[in-house]
């Protein structure tokens, strides 16, 4: 009687758990019907789970041994028809991303379609001031000079007639570095006037040339002062060069740079390298709030500096001044860009922040 109980309790037991493994194949049957696949590597993963040695169908076919032997037929069945569908799915899967990667790689491909839009970067302010200021000068004959951004004392400072106790040799104007090589004490260039020195030691006159550049002073970061900035610097020399040669060159640029009615005036100044020196203001105009502030009120703009060579500078590069003359001139391209543009904060230009250079995206000069 017990045996009898044992064998029926086991074959209950089986009964439950071929019921069991086949709801699990209806199961995975409707499951693999709804598989849905949108790129060839998703597709690849299903394979690997329904398919795979140690997929869920395998994992299936293990288990068959432990199927009563009056069922293995009925779940055998059922079994391979899973086994096909899953097959048939994925490989249908596999199919359409693959063919839907070669048509995207096809129109890839393909050269008569439209190009992909790039957005277009723009030129920097200060490149499009420095830019236009140059333009202007080389339509009347000044050619374009470079030199090093760190200098000795004679080309930053002694030729250009400062004395020694000059305060722009003071540590509070000039950063100063050692020669590594030697004892010599070097200066970053605090204009670009030790350039036009040596193109005045290598070139005999007529000289013609403007010398654009990086140019730094130890002074402190401010909305309108930086230790490192830019200029612009111009020199002309030949026999019979007057006063009179400079200003009409600069009024020609004012006019070119600012408009056609532009107007200039020359105030009496000081640099140790020319004599007599001026300022060089243009009319700026008093119509609104703003211009009574950037003018200070007066309706005049101080746009750069400039004067006759000192015959001591021309001796110093031996150009004899018995029988030429020149001038010379200077500004700050910042200066004027904040004023073309109307920016108020000059230490904008360095911060590198893409909200204020999109401005100049359509800028031209």
């Amino acid at each position: 009687m017990g045996l009898t109980c044992n064998i029926a309790n086991q074959r209950i037991t089986f009964a439950a758990q071929f019921r069991y493994m086949l709801d699990k194949v209806e199961e995975l049957i409707q499951e693999v019907k709804s598989l849905q696949a949108e790129s060839a590597e998703i597709a690849e993963n299903l394979r690997i789970k329904y398919l795979g040695q140690k997929g869920l169908v395998k994992g299936l076919f293990a288990e068959f041994r432990n199927v009563p032997h009056e069922s293995k037929k009925e779940f055998g069945q059922r079994l391979n028809q899973l086994k096909n569908l899953a097959e048939e799915k994925i490989a249908e899967l596999k199919s359409l991303t693959e063919n839907e990667s070669g048509s995207a790689q096809n129109e890839l491909n393909d050269l008569t379609l439209p190009g992909v839009e790039v957005p277009v970067g723009s030129r920097h302010p200060l490149s499009l001031v420095r830019q236009e200021i140059i333009d202007i000068f080389t339509r009347i004959g000044f050619t374009i000079s470079e030199g090093p951004e760190v200098e000795d004392d004679w080309h930053n400072f002694t030729a250009l007639n400062f004395p020694e106790e000059h305060p722009a040799r003071d540590m509070q104007d000039t950063f100063f570095v050692k020669n590594k090589f030697s004892d010599e004490e070097l200066a970053l260039r605090t204009h670009t006037s030790s350039v036009q020195v040596r193109v005045m030691e290598s070139q005999e006159p007529p000289i013609r040339t403007i010398s654009p550049g990086r140019v730094f002073r130890n002074e402190a970061i401010s909305a309108r002062a930086h230790c490192m900035f830019h200029q612009i610097e111009g020199l002309y020399i030949d026999k019979d060069v007057s006063f009179a040669d400079m200003k009409q060159t600069l009024l020609y640029f004012a006019q070119e740079f600012f408009g056609a009615d532009a107007k200039i005036r020359l105030r009496p100044s000081y640099f140790p390298f020319t004599e007599p020196s001026a300022e060089v203001d243009v009319w700026w105009g008093l119509e609104n709030e703003s211009d009574y502030r950037i003018t200070k009120g007066t309706g005049w703009l101080e746009i750069m500096g400039c004067g006759m060579v000192d015959p001591n500078v021309l001796k110093n590069c031996n150009i004899d001044p018995e029988v030429y003359s020149g001038y010379a001139f200077g500004m700050g391209i910042e200066r004027i860009a904040m004023n073309k543009y109307g920016i108020n904060d000059l230490r904008m230009y360095f911060e590198n922040d893409v909200r204020f250079l999109r401005q100049f995206s359509g800028a031209t000069h």
